[in-house]
């Protein structure tokens, strides 16, 4: 991986979300969302299923609160094995799977997270997880986010909904790197420093909306 430049500026701390309160919200939102959303759940194993017979989940492993790994839970989208090829999606990306490709663009590939937002290693609103090399070249701003459990999602998220569409074919570890990722840090502190319950609820109904629409 190319040196990464220092381009977003760390604050120092963060408020933490904490409270008993949160937590609450946050696993009563995962357990009414898995139940709610299971038929939909079923309807995707199969679709995976019957798609290549491959398996319905992918896991991998990303840095969490404290800088702390965890296995984040996704249905799969790709190819089994597709992630020794590289782990950015390019656009039109031959690994993606026909089903792979319909759960892409609508987001429904992410819906599993409601499973670690019950195991306490995620929120549901939150700075994305990534995988450890990324958070090593970021560590500073890394060391801030992470004094929170990463989320669904949160303004970088939505900002980047449409990320792999951003990519060109010939620079995507580059662009990534030098662009995407230190905007989407940035997003993401400026957004925790000034967070609230209300602020939270006006990111999942964005989030809610942008996956219906």
């Amino acid at each position: 991986m190319p040196e990464k430049t220092q381009l977003v500026e760390p604050c120092c701390s963060i408020a933490p979300r904490t409270g008993a309160l949160n937590r609450a919200l946050d696993l009563s939102g995962a357990a009414l969302g898995l139940l709610f959303l299971s038929p939909l759940f079923c309807l995707i194993a199969l679709g995976i299923k019957f798609d290549d017979g491959g398996p319905v989940f992918y896991r991998q492993v990303r840095v969490g609160k404290g800088f702390q790994p965890f296995r984040l839970c996704k249905f799969r989208s790709m190819v089994p094995g597709a992630d020794r090829h590289g782990l950015l999606t390019a656009p039109a990306d031959s690994r993606l799977t026909v089903v792979g490709r319909f759960l892409r663009r609508y987001k429904l590939d992410e819906l599993p997270q409601l499973f670690n937002v019950l195991k306490g290693e995620m929120q549901l609103v939150g700075a994305r997880p990534e995988i450890e090399p990324y958070v090593q070249m970021f560590r500073a701003q890394y060391a801030v986010i992470l004094q929170e459990r990463p989320g669904i999602t949160d303004p970088a998220t939505l900002a980047y909904r449409r990320e792999d569409q951003m990519f060109s074919a010939s620079r995507m570890q580059e662009q990534y790197v030098e662009e995407i990722l230190p905007h989407k840090l940035k997003l993401s502190l400026n957004y925790q420093m000034e967070r609230n319950l209300l602020s939270d609820v006006r990111i999942l109904l964005r989030t809610v909306l942008g996956v219906v629409t």
